[in-house]
Protein backbone atom coordinates (compact mmCIF):
# COMPACT_ATOMS: atom_id res chain seq x y z
CA UNK A 1 0.00 0.00 0.00
CA UNK A 2 1.32 3.48 -0.85
CA UNK A 3 1.82 5.88 2.00
CA UNK A 4 -0.25 8.99 2.44
CA UNK A 5 2.83 10.99 1.39
CA UNK A 6 2.85 9.32 -2.04
CA UNK A 7 2.51 12.26 -4.43
CA UNK A 8 2.42 10.27 -7.66
CA UNK A 9 -0.64 11.00 -9.82
CA UNK A 10 -3.46 8.58 -9.03
CA UNK A 11 -5.14 6.44 -11.68
CA UNK A 12 -8.38 4.46 -11.91
CA UNK A 13 -8.12 1.62 -14.45
CA UNK A 14 -11.42 0.61 -16.08
CA UNK A 15 -11.75 -2.52 -18.24
CA UNK A 16 -14.02 -5.55 -18.30
CA UNK A 17 -11.01 -7.85 -18.88
CA UNK A 18 -9.23 -8.98 -15.73
CA UNK A 19 -6.04 -9.43 -17.77
CA UNK A 20 -6.22 -5.86 -19.08
CA UNK A 21 -6.85 -4.46 -15.60
CA UNK A 22 -3.83 -6.34 -14.25
CA UNK A 23 -1.46 -5.38 -17.09
CA UNK A 24 -2.52 -1.72 -17.18
CA UNK A 25 -2.06 -1.53 -13.43
CA UNK A 26 1.42 -3.02 -13.76
CA UNK A 27 2.63 -0.72 -16.56
CA UNK A 28 1.30 2.37 -14.78
CA UNK A 29 1.71 1.59 -11.09
CA UNK A 30 4.86 -0.44 -11.25
CA UNK A 31 5.68 -4.12 -11.29
CA UNK A 32 8.99 -5.90 -11.03
CA UNK A 33 10.77 -6.20 -14.37
CA UNK A 34 8.72 -3.55 -16.25
CA UNK A 35 10.92 -0.68 -17.38
CA UNK A 36 9.43 2.78 -16.82
CA UNK A 37 6.60 1.56 -14.60
CA UNK A 38 5.86 3.12 -11.22
CA UNK A 39 5.36 6.68 -12.42
CA UNK A 40 1.71 6.59 -11.34
CA UNK A 41 -0.30 5.21 -8.42
CA UNK A 42 -3.20 2.93 -9.34
CA UNK A 43 -5.76 3.53 -6.58
CA UNK A 44 -8.45 1.17 -7.90
CA UNK A 45 -9.73 -0.81 -10.88
CA UNK A 46 -13.28 -1.10 -12.23
CA UNK A 47 -14.92 -3.78 -14.36
CA UNK A 48 -17.69 -1.74 -16.04
CA UNK A 49 -19.04 1.78 -16.40
CA UNK A 50 -21.21 1.77 -13.29
CA UNK A 51 -18.29 0.47 -11.23
CA UNK A 52 -16.11 3.21 -12.73
CA UNK A 53 -18.50 6.03 -11.82
CA UNK A 54 -18.80 4.73 -8.25
CA UNK A 55 -15.03 4.49 -7.84
CA UNK A 56 -14.39 7.92 -9.32
CA UNK A 57 -16.49 9.34 -6.48
CA UNK A 58 -14.94 6.99 -3.92
CA UNK A 59 -11.24 7.37 -4.79
CA UNK A 60 -11.15 10.74 -6.61
CA UNK A 61 -8.38 9.68 -9.05
CA UNK A 62 -6.37 12.26 -10.97
CA UNK A 63 -6.93 10.40 -14.26
CA UNK A 64 -9.03 7.49 -15.55
CA UNK A 65 -8.09 4.94 -18.22
CA UNK A 66 -11.31 3.78 -19.89
CA UNK A 67 -12.24 0.77 -21.99
CA UNK A 68 -15.28 1.35 -24.22
CA UNK A 69 -16.95 -1.99 -24.85
CA UNK A 70 -18.14 -3.17 -21.43
CA UNK A 71 -21.33 -4.73 -20.01
CA UNK A 72 -23.92 -2.87 -17.93
CA UNK A 73 -22.74 0.69 -18.68
CA UNK A 74 -20.24 1.08 -21.52
CA UNK A 75 -17.31 3.46 -21.63
CA UNK A 76 -19.18 6.19 -23.51
CA UNK A 77 -21.88 6.27 -20.86
CA UNK A 78 -19.31 6.31 -18.07
CA UNK A 79 -17.40 9.20 -19.68
CA UNK A 80 -20.65 11.16 -19.97
CA UNK A 81 -21.38 10.70 -16.27
CA UNK A 82 -17.80 11.48 -15.19
CA UNK A 83 -17.45 14.63 -17.30
CA UNK A 84 -20.82 15.98 -16.17
CA UNK A 85 -20.51 15.11 -12.47
CA UNK A 86 -16.81 15.33 -11.64
CA UNK A 87 -14.67 16.21 -14.67
CA UNK A 88 -11.14 14.82 -14.86
CA UNK A 89 -8.78 13.59 -17.59
CA UNK A 90 -9.87 10.35 -19.27
CA UNK A 91 -7.60 8.24 -21.49
CA UNK A 92 -9.44 5.84 -23.78
CA UNK A 93 -7.76 2.43 -24.21
CA UNK A 94 -9.55 0.87 -27.16
CA UNK A 95 -9.28 -1.64 -29.97
CA UNK A 96 -8.08 0.19 -33.11
CA UNK A 97 -10.25 -1.69 -35.61
CA UNK A 98 -13.93 -2.37 -36.03
CA UNK A 99 -16.81 -0.62 -34.27
CA UNK A 100 -14.61 0.38 -31.33
CA UNK A 101 -12.76 2.89 -33.50
CA UNK A 102 -15.82 5.05 -34.13
CA UNK A 103 -16.76 4.79 -30.46
CA UNK A 104 -13.32 6.10 -29.51
CA UNK A 105 -13.86 9.19 -31.66
CA UNK A 106 -17.20 9.79 -29.94
CA UNK A 107 -15.47 9.40 -26.56
CA UNK A 108 -13.14 12.27 -27.49
CA UNK A 109 -16.15 14.42 -28.34
CA UNK A 110 -17.58 13.65 -24.90
CA UNK A 111 -14.44 14.94 -23.20
CA UNK A 112 -11.83 12.16 -23.19
CA UNK A 113 -8.34 13.58 -23.71
CA UNK A 114 -6.33 10.78 -25.35
CA UNK A 115 -6.62 7.46 -27.18
CA UNK A 116 -4.27 4.49 -26.82
CA UNK A 117 -4.82 1.54 -29.17
CA UNK A 118 -5.01 -1.94 -27.73
CA UNK A 119 -2.76 -4.44 -29.55
CA UNK A 120 -4.29 -7.08 -31.79
CA UNK A 121 -2.82 -9.85 -29.67
CA UNK A 122 -4.58 -10.28 -26.33
CA UNK A 123 -1.60 -11.63 -24.41
CA UNK A 124 0.47 -10.14 -21.62
CA UNK A 125 3.63 -9.64 -23.70
CA UNK A 126 1.79 -7.67 -26.40
CA UNK A 127 -0.08 -5.62 -23.81
CA UNK A 128 3.14 -4.74 -21.97
CA UNK A 129 4.58 -3.31 -25.20
CA UNK A 130 1.89 -0.62 -25.15
CA UNK A 131 3.26 0.64 -21.81
CA UNK A 132 5.35 3.59 -23.12
CA UNK A 133 2.47 4.88 -25.27
CA UNK A 134 0.03 4.54 -22.37
CA UNK A 135 2.27 6.36 -19.90
CA UNK A 136 2.90 9.17 -22.40
CA UNK A 137 -0.85 9.53 -23.02
CA UNK A 138 -1.56 9.70 -19.28
CA UNK A 139 1.09 12.42 -18.89
CA UNK A 140 -0.46 14.49 -21.68
CA UNK A 141 -3.95 14.01 -20.26
CA UNK A 142 -2.83 15.14 -16.81
CA UNK A 143 -1.37 18.31 -18.35
CA UNK A 144 -4.72 19.24 -19.94
CA UNK A 145 -7.16 21.62 -18.27
CA UNK A 146 -10.57 19.92 -18.08
CA UNK A 147 -12.12 22.44 -15.70
CA UNK A 148 -13.97 24.22 -18.53
CA UNK A 149 -14.87 21.16 -20.60
CA UNK A 150 -18.62 20.83 -21.03
CA UNK A 151 -20.27 17.60 -22.12
CA UNK A 152 -21.07 17.45 -25.82
CA UNK A 153 -24.20 15.41 -25.23
CA UNK A 154 -25.12 15.10 -28.90
CA UNK A 155 -23.30 15.89 -32.15
CA UNK A 156 -24.26 18.88 -34.28
CA UNK A 157 -27.17 18.44 -36.66
CA UNK A 158 -26.11 17.09 -40.09
CA UNK A 159 -25.59 19.79 -42.72
CA UNK A 160 -28.57 20.57 -44.97
CA UNK A 161 -26.55 20.13 -48.16
CA UNK A 162 -23.33 18.56 -49.39
CA UNK A 163 -20.65 19.92 -51.70
CA UNK A 164 -20.17 18.39 -55.18
CA UNK A 165 -18.14 15.22 -55.59
CA UNK A 166 -14.36 15.60 -55.84
CA UNK A 167 -14.29 15.41 -59.64
CA UNK A 168 -16.57 18.44 -59.90
CA UNK A 169 -14.66 20.65 -57.49
CA UNK A 170 -11.87 23.06 -58.44
CA UNK A 171 -8.40 23.02 -56.92
CA UNK A 172 -8.23 25.06 -53.74
CA UNK A 173 -7.14 28.68 -54.07
CA UNK A 174 -6.20 28.91 -50.39
CA UNK A 175 -5.90 26.57 -47.43
CA UNK A 176 -5.89 26.61 -43.65
CA UNK A 177 -3.56 24.31 -41.69
CA UNK A 178 -4.64 23.04 -38.26
CA UNK A 179 -2.48 21.01 -35.86
CA UNK A 180 -3.81 19.54 -32.63
CA UNK A 181 -2.85 17.15 -29.88
CA UNK A 182 -4.57 16.53 -26.53
CA UNK A 183 -8.18 17.75 -26.69
CA UNK A 184 -7.92 18.35 -30.42
CA UNK A 185 -10.69 15.98 -31.59
CA UNK A 186 -13.21 17.74 -29.38
CA UNK A 187 -12.12 21.15 -30.69
CA UNK A 188 -12.32 19.86 -34.27
CA UNK A 189 -15.84 18.59 -33.56
CA UNK A 190 -16.80 22.11 -32.53
CA UNK A 191 -15.15 23.80 -35.52
CA UNK A 192 -15.28 21.66 -38.66
CA UNK A 193 -19.09 21.19 -38.84
CA UNK A 194 -19.48 24.98 -38.66
CA UNK A 195 -17.13 25.80 -41.54
CA UNK A 196 -18.82 27.18 -44.66
CA UNK A 197 -18.32 26.04 -48.24
CA UNK A 198 -18.01 28.12 -51.39
CA UNK A 199 -14.83 29.98 -50.38
CA UNK A 200 -12.42 28.08 -52.64
CA UNK A 201 -10.56 26.82 -49.57
CA UNK A 202 -9.27 23.51 -48.25
CA UNK A 203 -8.51 22.50 -44.66
CA UNK A 204 -5.34 20.55 -43.76
CA UNK A 205 -5.53 18.78 -40.37
CA UNK A 206 -2.80 17.00 -38.43
CA UNK A 207 -4.19 15.44 -35.26
CA UNK A 208 -1.97 13.52 -32.81
CA UNK A 209 -3.75 10.16 -32.80
CA UNK A 210 -2.78 6.49 -33.15
CA UNK A 211 -2.80 4.93 -36.63
CA UNK A 212 -6.17 3.69 -37.93
CA UNK A 213 -8.16 6.08 -35.74
CA UNK A 214 -7.78 9.03 -38.10
CA UNK A 215 -9.89 7.44 -40.84
CA UNK A 216 -12.78 7.12 -38.37
CA UNK A 217 -12.15 10.72 -37.30
CA UNK A 218 -12.44 11.86 -40.93
CA UNK A 219 -15.57 9.75 -41.53
CA UNK A 220 -17.17 11.13 -38.38
CA UNK A 221 -16.64 14.74 -39.43
CA UNK A 222 -17.65 13.97 -43.01
CA UNK A 223 -21.06 12.82 -41.76
CA UNK A 224 -21.55 16.04 -39.78
CA UNK A 225 -20.09 18.71 -42.05
CA UNK A 226 -20.89 20.62 -45.21
CA UNK A 227 -17.22 20.13 -46.13
CA UNK A 228 -16.10 16.81 -47.53
CA UNK A 229 -13.71 15.33 -44.92
CA UNK A 230 -11.27 12.58 -45.94
CA UNK A 231 -8.10 10.93 -44.69
CA UNK A 232 -5.23 12.34 -46.74
CA UNK A 233 -3.64 10.11 -49.38
CA UNK A 234 -0.42 10.54 -51.34
CA UNK A 235 -0.97 12.25 -54.65
CA UNK A 236 -4.48 13.48 -53.87
CA UNK A 237 -5.32 16.86 -55.42
CA UNK A 238 -6.10 19.56 -52.87
CA UNK A 239 -9.56 20.68 -53.90
CA UNK A 240 -11.89 23.31 -52.53
CA UNK A 241 -14.48 22.60 -49.84
CA UNK A 242 -12.52 19.59 -48.58
CA UNK A 243 -10.74 18.83 -45.31
CA UNK A 244 -7.78 16.44 -45.34
CA UNK A 245 -6.82 14.60 -42.14
CA UNK A 246 -3.25 13.27 -42.04
CA UNK A 247 -3.04 9.54 -41.22
CA UNK A 248 -2.17 8.73 -37.62
CA UNK A 249 1.52 9.16 -36.73
CA UNK A 250 2.22 11.17 -39.92
CA UNK A 251 2.80 14.78 -40.84
CA UNK A 252 1.43 16.19 -44.12
CA UNK A 253 3.02 18.18 -46.92
CA UNK A 254 1.43 19.99 -49.87
CA UNK A 255 3.36 20.75 -53.07
CA UNK A 256 2.66 23.06 -55.95
CA UNK A 257 2.27 21.20 -59.24
CA UNK A 258 1.49 22.38 -62.78
CA UNK A 259 -2.08 21.19 -62.26
CA UNK A 260 -2.46 22.88 -58.89
CA UNK A 261 -1.81 21.97 -55.26
CA UNK A 262 -1.49 18.29 -54.40
CA UNK A 263 -0.44 16.14 -51.49
CA UNK A 264 3.08 15.04 -52.38
CA UNK A 265 3.30 11.44 -53.64
CA UNK A 266 6.71 11.03 -51.99
CA UNK A 267 6.92 13.18 -48.89
CA UNK A 268 3.44 14.45 -48.09
CA UNK A 269 2.93 12.03 -45.25
CA UNK A 270 6.10 11.56 -43.23
CA UNK A 271 6.11 9.12 -40.35
CA UNK A 272 6.67 10.76 -36.99
CA UNK A 273 9.77 9.67 -35.13
CA UNK A 274 9.63 8.36 -31.59
CA UNK A 275 10.97 11.68 -30.32
CA UNK A 276 8.33 13.85 -31.99
CA UNK A 277 4.63 13.98 -32.57
CA UNK A 278 2.43 15.71 -35.14
CA UNK A 279 2.24 19.31 -34.05
CA UNK A 280 2.06 22.95 -35.02
CA UNK A 281 5.70 23.57 -35.98
CA UNK A 282 5.95 20.49 -38.18
CA UNK A 283 2.57 21.13 -39.78
CA UNK A 284 3.41 24.74 -40.57
CA UNK A 285 6.74 23.80 -42.10
CA UNK A 286 5.35 20.90 -44.10
CA UNK A 287 2.18 22.62 -45.24
CA UNK A 288 3.87 25.90 -46.11
CA UNK A 289 7.19 24.65 -47.48
CA UNK A 290 7.64 25.84 -51.08
CA UNK A 291 8.50 23.20 -53.64
CA UNK A 292 11.50 23.47 -55.92
CA UNK A 293 9.16 24.10 -58.83
CA UNK A 294 7.78 27.52 -59.73
CA UNK A 295 4.36 28.22 -58.32
CA UNK A 296 1.62 27.09 -60.67
CA UNK A 297 -1.42 29.15 -61.40
CA UNK A 298 -4.10 28.47 -58.83
CA UNK A 299 -1.69 27.18 -56.19
CA UNK A 300 -2.98 27.81 -52.67
CA UNK A 301 -1.98 30.56 -50.34
CA UNK A 302 -1.45 28.69 -47.10
CA UNK A 303 -2.73 30.54 -44.06
CA UNK A 304 -2.23 28.90 -40.69
CA UNK A 305 -2.67 29.79 -37.06
CA UNK A 306 -2.02 27.95 -33.84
Amino acid sequence: MPSFSDRRPSVLVVDDSALMRRVLSDVLGGAEGIAGAGEFRVVATARDGFDAVRKVHQFDPDVVTMDLEMPELDGLGAIGYIMSETPRPVVVVSAHAGPGTGAAIRALELGAMEIVAKPDEANRAALLRMGPDLRAAVRRALAADVSHVSVMARPPAPPPRRVPEAGLRARARLAVAVAASTGGPRALAEVIPRLPTGRGAALLVVQHMPPKFTRSLAERHDSLSALRVVEAADGAPVVADTAYVAPGDYHMRVLRTPDGPAISPRCSVRRVSASSSPGWDATARKACAPSARPAAAGSPRIGARR
